[in-house]
């Protein structure tokens, strides 16, 4: 079942509110009108007993019943206004009935039984009328008022009320309802807009964004929002498509040389010396490209959030020197200069041991990669600073150009693209090593001149120092 759009359901619901805010109102006015004019004819009522008392005042006070029931007869005739008038006294006797009550029998009531003045709707002869009962007191008797006026005006005032609000509420509503969905359509008229421009984003137009709003409401939040999300897709779209486009490059062309020396070995007879040389290039590309994989894999589990670090309490100090006695023969083959400046004491940290390790030895390689021998040096040093722990790798090699040193932790760049490829560089160890840096909530950075050799920094928090949380379990 299809639903209803959200600018009818809107026009439903706001008819549906205006109806019965419409119903409450005609209703509710309807009892206010009827009050008041309830209060009209009361108080003509209260007029009439009020006359009806002073009256009584005026008769002296030792006359018997009789000459107050002629007095009264005589004041209050057919003829003089008492067509709707009783009055009996605390015995029950009648000290005056009009025909038209005696005619619909309308009981007396007791002066002792009414404690407050009675008021109601009543009919006679089939017409509407309204009714007082009240309690008079005149030199120490007591009485019984019973008066009634014609409301029949008061009836056809809300008759013609009741006509008008039943005649005009339903074009009201129609009127309502117009007006609500057109003002629906009109506010919901940015988000048909929205729609049809993400309806014509695809993956070849990730750079295409929604219609900037400009009503500084929840729609052009949402717009906004949108259009950052776009931008964070393209973004994330488009690491990926160059991720893919440089491992393919990268991996085509050590399995070309793997290829194009195994198509050479075969192509002749060839003696042992030359196999064997054959097959020690093709043992080198096929190296290269296991490392690079390898690479490629731990980069796709750190994007995909399942590359898991053990976090646990590590001294620094002794990592570094391990790492530190496995590059000390590296560098008397190579003819470089290698030296180690590490902090004579603890250096607590939270972190993976593997992992940073596996820094280090990145830092390290890319130093001696990039660093002529002989005459080269290499430190490896760390300190304690401010609460934090740092590392620092320095060379006096060929050092980084100030506008490649922010994207030498990009990946597969390199500065010197033929060069890392006879180094046996893929581009991929900088990435790595900052991503390993950040897990630990850590900052790496490099200080390089042209020429002048480079520092790489790294920063590890303390295990001493308010170290977040997350750094406490399994990651």
């Amino acid at each position: 079942m299809k639903r209803l759009s959200i600018g009818l359901r809107l026009t439903i619901w706001y008819v549906g509110i205006f109806a019965v805010a419409q119903l409450i109102f005609g209703v509710g006015m309807w009892f206010i009108l009827r009050e008041n004019l309830h209060d009209v004819a009361d108080s003509g009522l209260s007029s009439q007993v009020e006359d009806v008392r002073r009256f009584l005042e005026t008769q002296r006070a030792d006359a018997t019943f009789d000459q107050i029931r002629d007095a009264v007869t005589e004041e209050y005739s057919p003829e003089t206004g008492g067509d709707y008038l009783q009055i009996v006294d605390a015995n029950g006797n009648w000290v005056y009935r009009s025909q038209a009550f005696s005619r619909q029998g309308i009981p007396a009531i007791s002066p002792g039984q009414l404690h407050k003045p009675i008021r109601k709707d009543a009919q006679f002869g089939g017409k509407p009328f309204r009714l007082m009962s009240k309690r008079i007191d005149v030199h120490d008797r007591a009485y019984t008022v019973q008066a009634a006026i014609s409301n029949q005006e008061e009836v056809e005032t809300l008759d013609r009320f009741r006509s008008y609000l039943l005649m005009f509420a339903p074009l009201l509503l129609l009127a309502a309802g117009c007006l609500g969905y057109w003002l629906s359509r009109r506010a919901l008229s940015p988000v048909d807009a929205v729609t049809r421009t993400a309806r014509t984003i695809t993956g070849q137009t990730l750079s295409s964004r929604l219609e900037q709003l400009h009503t500084g409401d929840e729609l052009q939040r949402l717009s906004d929002t949108l259009n950052e999300m776009l931008a964070r897709i393209e973004a994330a779209f488009t690491h990926v498509t160059e991720f893919t486009a440089d491992a393919s490059h990268e991996l085509r062309t050590p399995v070309s040389l793997i290829r194009t020396e195994a198509e050479l070995a075969l192509r002749r007879s060839r003696n042992e010396g030359e196999y064997r040389e054959a097959l020690r290039h093709i043992l080198l590309e096929a190296e290269r490209t296991t490392t690079l994989i390898e690479e490629l894999l731990a980069l796709a589990r750190a994007d995909s959030g399942r590359q898991q670090l053990n976090i646990q309490p590590v001294d620094l100090r002794g990592t570094l020197q391990e790492v530190a006695s496995g590059w000390r023969s590296v560098a008397s083959v190579r003819g470089l200069n290698f030296s180690e400046r590490i902090l004579n004491a603890e250096l607590p940290v939270l972190g993976d041991p593997e992992a940073l390790r596996r820094v280090v030895n990145i830092l390290l390689d890319n130093a001696f990669k990039y660093t002529h021998a002989p005459g080269g040096t290499v430190t490896l040093a760390a300190e304690q600073r401010e609460g934090k722990a740092l590392i620092s790798v320095r060379d006096n090699g060929l050092g980084i150009a100030e506008q490649n040193q922010v994207r030498i932790f990009e990946r597969f760049y390199r500065v010197d693209k033929a060069r890392s490829r006879d180094l046996g560089g893929a581009g991929l160890g900088l990435a790595i090593a900052q991503w390993i840096v950040q897990q630990h909530h850590g900052r790496i950075y490099v200080e390089s001149a042209l020429g002048a050799g480079s520092i790489f920094w790294v920063e590890l928090p303390m295990a001493t120092e308010n170290v977040p949380s997350e750094l406490m379990i399994r990651q």
